[in-house]
């Protein structure tokens, strides 16, 4: 194994535990009351959250007023993300996760379990790994 292979490796294993430390963030952010202030920090200037049944929002500012909505509607989360898949390329890189969640909706103090799925699309700034597109979808819910 040539210097030049061992020195890729070891970039692509650092750009995956980079990617996986922003989306502990982001998930940290979310159970921080869905922290509008925060948000933006994870996405690019032009990136993009979308869910089905949640919204979506391009840009910081819609993405900080898209959680100003989240923190009207729910009133506890704690989000669980797990089985990572991400392929990286250069500055660029994607990624899947499954997500389980327990949550409390204001409106009756309604309590949930959310089942997600997380597909992703990243892109590297200035050295640091920032959402592009993320996008959740629902995949069942139960009561709590």
């Amino acid at each position: 194994m040539s210097t030049t292979d061992l020195e890729q490796r070891i970039a692509r294993l650092e750009a995956i535990e980079a990617i996986k430390q922003l989306k502990a963030r982001y998930c940290e952010i979310c159970d921080d009351d869905h922290n509008p202030e925060r948000i933006a920090s994870v996405f690019a200037p032009d990136g993009i959250w979308e869910g089905a049944g949640f919204g979506k929002a391009q840009g910081h500012d819609a993405i900080r007023e898209l959680f100003r909505g989240f923190q009207k509607l729910i009133s506890f989360s704690q989000h669980n993300v797990m089985n990572p898949q991400i392929q990286v390329d250069g500055d660029r890189a994607t990624g899947s996760w499954y997500f389980l969640g327990p949550f409390t909706f204001r409106k009756h103090n309604e309590n949930k379990w959310l089942v997600l799925r997380y597909d992703d699309d990243y892109v590297r700034i200035d050295g640091e790994w920032k959402y592009q597109h993320l996008r959740a979808t629902l995949r069942t819910e139960s009561p709590r």
